[in-house]
């Protein structure tokens, strides 16, 4: 089974570092989010790794390259510690662009001759799942034993608006609906999906026919997941980890929180920081005498 990350899009919500810099460049700590999915996949037994990328791009081309010359300054030195930081993902990782920015369904089109005909695991770098089974394995396992594409889930309970929301059917399994984006009070239940998809190959035929009919405008994979599920054969699986949403800057301000949480020396500074600026967080105290 692949991996496919895609990777396209301007990440408008994060100008003006996204001028030059790709969203998915962008670091949780030192890590830029797109590595957490590709350690996601190798994790979950995937060395094969698509990329769609486009041409404002190239940075992450150079990223999942080998650094040749910090590797023999590294090994001359004996630091293997920092040599292990640039070691390449032990996958084979191949690029594809997106020549127009149509929508992610357009996006999917572009690698589906590269698939073999094969079930894919497709990944949106703005959803970080931290946990035991990786993300990717999680779906594997509904896969193994549905048959079906496995849309990966959160149950939120407050506003679901900004959400593409499941209607679960009664097995616990397998979805019967889908709802993107519901008006408050009609949305079908609280189990919303997220940015990780099990697609199964005849998916990507719905895709292709979706397409011809389509008009002007983005092109999504709704068309395509609307027709699979209408034929019973996509089912959801509950995340079972802490998942960062870094598509926003609120929650990419979480997950650095959440990092540095996990990290002893970070962890301490921001400690020291909440001591000092509880006050002006709204979180009682004053701000300590620094003489």
């Amino acid at each position: 089974m692949k991996g496919v990350i895609v990777a396209a899009g301007y990440g408008t919500r994060f100008l003006p570092v996204t001028k030059t810099v790709p969203k998915e460049m962008l670091p949780i700590g030192v890590t830029p989010s797109i590595a957490y999915i590709a350690k996601e996949f190798v994790d979950s037994g995937i060395t094969d790794i698509i990329v769609i990328s486009s041409r404002r791009k190239k940075a992450l081309e150079d990223y999942f390259d080998r650094e040749i010359e910090l590797e023999e300054l590294f090994m001359r030195e004996g630091r293997e510690d920092r040599l292990e930081k640039i070691r390449p993902f032990p996958a084979r990782i191949s690029f594809v662009r997106q020549a127009e920015m149509k929508g992610t369904g357009h996006a999917l089109m572009q690698v589906s001759h590269l698939l073999g005909g094969e079930p894919c695991i497709v990944a949106y770098p703005d959803d970080i799942v931290i946990g035991t089974v990786p993300l990717a394995r999680q779906l594997m396992s509904v896969y193994e034993q549905t048959g079906k594409c496995v849309l990966a889930t959160i149950y939120e309970p407050g506003d679901v608006s900004r959400y593409g929301v499941i209607d679960p059917a009664p097995d616990g399994v397998s979805v019967r609906g889908f709802v993107e984006k519901p008006a408050a009070g009609s949305e079908p239940s609280h189990e919303v999906s997220i940015g990780r998809f099990l697609y199964t190959p005849e998916f990507f035929s719905w895709l292709e026919q979706g397409w011809e009919h389509h008009g002007s405008g983005e092109y999504y994979h709704v068309y395509a997941l609307n027709k699979m599920i209408e034929k019973g054969k996509v089912a959801y699986a509950r995340v079972d980890g802490t998942r960062l949403d870094t598509g926003e800057l609120g929650g990419f301000f979480e997950a650095q929180l959440y990092n540095a949480m996990q990290e002893p020396a970070l962890k301490s500074v921001l400690a020291r920081f909440v001591a000092e600026h509880g006050a002006e967080l709204g979180l009682g105290g004053s701000r300590p005498d620094r003489k």
